[in-house]
């Protein structure tokens, strides 16, 4: 994977979304079952390690596992809505296939997140999945991805834009 991602200590929401990317990548570049990469990651790559800490060999010690699970179901069993409505906001010479595969699977997380109706805000889950952007990319895919979140919450939200 491109980086490590880095999240704050005590913020578990975080550490379920951080592990839903890595899982969905997972799940596209192995042609792995999403419940056999949940599964796993389950018992072998959420929660702490008496080995270590940090977040090494893709170890997210802090996840809300239920929240981690249902993030990963969501965003593979909507992956053609999701995927269809990135193709809409995605440049035409840009196509979903051509982006990074962790890029790729932080926005169809976040696209799942956000079908989900104002639960949580929009604001809420663009800014979670920026900080995960920044934390596995060093260049201008942070940005790229908070253009592609802003229009997919437009798709999926318009009704948080008109309050707001």
């Amino acid at each position: 994977m491109s980086g490590k991602a880095q999240i704050q200590r005590g913020r578990p929401r975080t550490g379920a979304r951080v592990a839903a990317v890595q899982a969905l990548f997972q799940s596209e570049q192995a042609g792995e079952n999403p419940e056999t990469v949940i599964e796993q990651f389950v018992r072998h790559r959420l929660g702490p390690n008496e080995a270590e800490e940090g977040f090494g060999e893709g170890r997210v010690p802090e996840a809300d596992v239920r929240l981690f699970a249902k993030l990963v179901r969501a965003a593979a069993g909507n992956i053609e809505p999701i995927d269809a409505a990135l193709a809409e906001v995605l440049a035409k010479d840009w196509p979903l296939e051509k982006l990074d595969p962790v890029l790729r699977a932080l926005l169809r997380a976040a696209g799942a997140e956000l079908m989900q109706k104002n639960d949580p805000p929009m604001r809420v889950v663009i800014n979670e999945y920026l900080d995960i952007a920044h934390g596995f990319f060093a260049g201008d895919e942070p940005k790229f991805a908070n253009g592609v979140l802003e229009a997919l919450a437009r798709k999926f939200r318009s009704d948080e834009f008109a309050r707001g």
